[in-house]
């Protein structure tokens, strides 16, 4: 899908459709809708009039237009009310209505921003907003079809009109950012979509080779040899079921002062998930290839970083492997010595995430980080603590959750912060090692979360649970069922934020926790 940015008014567009957005506030017809349905002949009006079309958030319609309007259809996509209206709700709507112009399979469509009158945004934010959108509505996953389905998304090309020149430049930058965000998160999306027996631990390293080559970024993979060389002792420990060999890809970017500390993002890449001895039910076994969704948003996160040329630097950790039954499998009441030096008591081998994890936050350590962040579908029990709508953030330092909170609002991955009280310690305190893996059911993400603090340090560091929403079982307007790399756009609209002041937002994490 192509996307282009055009200074002109909707109504005087030569294209197969048009899009326009159109508020629940009583039938009013103003400005770019005054203008078509001028041209139309009151067919706008008159559908509003006869109640066809009232403006509720969702609505479609299609209206043929006469040759006086230029464009051959119009797609109308209400937008709810008027107040309160969102970058959020510039995505949803621009999602539907590309959605709909692709199932109608029309060659060309001309939209402006959904709602833009309405919106408190800035000019390139709005820009953003709508394009990704666009992208991601129109996003399906199709490389391993023998047939290909065709839902005419491929043939469209999209112009996004704006009306003041002047602020053209501002305008095609914000175009151009939601471009490079949404072609990540697809990407994301691709990779959690590919089954196991495609993409392991190995194939996994490559398309992270891949991604370094294409951007200019270093990539380094740690394989078996030397990780057990190093003491990988936790990822090692995971891996021992699998026949498939574990890796640790490393991948460094280096946008920003040479002396610079690099913000560490670490994503968990478990390429299938059993469940290991401790074995899940075969009910939706299938979807655990999505284990990995961590180590996908992070290769697209750096992916992201690099097409937008942010003056940081960042380094991302990719620790994969299977967790398998295999008769060499790592068994509860195994006791793993990390590479920390910490040892932990295995209760649960299904609760491998955290132990991979582990090792990679003391392995990001040796970079002397300014913060790290790590992105993981750790547990079940994200989906009780906070549904399909939020990703559970924990973290140790205030200032850097606070920044993760004002990039959630921006992107509209919401986050939800959960404690990490010493009290909680106590259920997965161990009688024979360090630490236990598991606490059971009982506040079972902020355990998981509370064991991962064991392996940070003093470093700022931010948890990023996205086990309940990196899997959707009811599609939305931008994102379809299945993988919807969730956590690309939050993390990078952070590291933007950052790179934009990279000075203040240092001296926030060392004015204290």
């Amino acid at each position: 899908m192509e996307i282009h940015a055009v200074v002109g008014s909707l109504a005087t567009q030569r294209a197969a459709a048009i899009g326009l957005g159109l508020f629940a506030d009583g039938g009013v017809v103003s400005g770019e809708a005054a203008e078509l349905d001028a041209r139309s002949g009151g067919l706008i009006r008159g559908v509003l009039e006869r109640g066809d079309f009232s403006g509720k958030e969702g609505e479609e319609l299609v209206l043929y237009l006469p040759p006086a309007a230029r464009a051959g259809r119009a797609i109308l996509i209400g937008l709810g009310k008027a107040e309160g209206f969102t970058l959020e709700k510039v995505r949803e709507a621009s999602a539907r209505l590309a959605a709909a112009a692709a199932r109608l399979k029309v060659p060309q469509l001309a939209l402006s921003i959904p709602g833009r009158q309405r919106l408190i945004a800035g000019i390139g934010e709005a820009a953003q907003a709508a394009v990704e959108g666009m992208l991601l509505g129109t996003y399906g996953f199709r490389e391993l079809k023998t047939k290909a389905e065709e839902n005419g998304a491929a043939h469209l090309t999209a112009r996004l009109l704006w009306q003041d020149g002047d602020t053209l430049p501002t305008f095609e930058r914000g175009l151009e950012a939601g471009r490079k965000i949404a072609a990540a998160v697809c990407f994301a999306r691709d990779l959690v979509a590919r089954p196991s027996n495609l993409l392991t631990p190995t194939t996994l390293a490559e398309c992270a080779r891949q991604v370094a080559a294409a951007h200019g970024l270093r990539c380094t993979v740690l394989e078996k040899p030397q990780l057990q060389e190093l003491g990988f002792g936790a990822l090692l420990g995971v891996a021992r079921g699998s026949a498939e060999p574990p890796t640790l890809s490393i991948l460094e970017y280096r946008g920003g002062e040479p002396e610079a500390a690099p913000i560490v993002v670490i994503g968990k890449g478990i390429t299938f998930d059993s469940g290991g001895i401790s074995l899940k039910t075969a009910e939706n076994m299938e979807r655990m290839k999505y284990d990995m969704a961590g180590a996908a948003a992070t290769l697209a996160i750096l992916k992201a970083v690099a097409s937008l040329g942010l003056r940081l630097n960042i380094v991302g950790l990719l620790p994969a492997t299977e967790n398998l039954p295999g008769a060499t499998a790592y068994k509860p009441g195994d006791i793993l010595r990390s590479l920390s030096g910490k040892t932990i008591e295995v209760v649960n081998t299904d609760a491998e995430g955290r132990l991979i994890l582990a090792d990679a936050l003391a392995y990001a350590q040796r970079f002397s980080p300014a913060a790290m962040i790590d992105l993981a579908t750790l547990t079940g029990a994200c989906r009780i603590a906070v549904g399909p709508l939020a990703i559970a953030m924990m973290g140790n330092h205030r200032a850097l959750r606070e920044r993760c909170e004002a990039a959630a609002a921006l992107s509209g991955e919401r986050v939800w912060h959960l404690p990490l009280w010493d009290e909680y310690f106590e259920l997965i305190k161990s009688d024979v090692a360090d630490v236990k893996n598991s606490g059971g059911a009982p506040a079972g993400t902020i355990t998981a979360g509370l064991f991962l603090r064991q392996f940070v340090g003093e470093v700022p560091w931010l948890h990023l649970d996205i086990a309940s929403t990196a899997w959707v079982d009811e599609a939305r307007p931008y994102v379809p069922k299945g993988p919807s790399g969730a956590g690309v756009r939050l993390v990078a609209q952070l590291l933007r934020t950052w790179a934009a002041h990279p000075a203040a937002a240092v001296q926030a994490l060392r004015a204290g926790v």
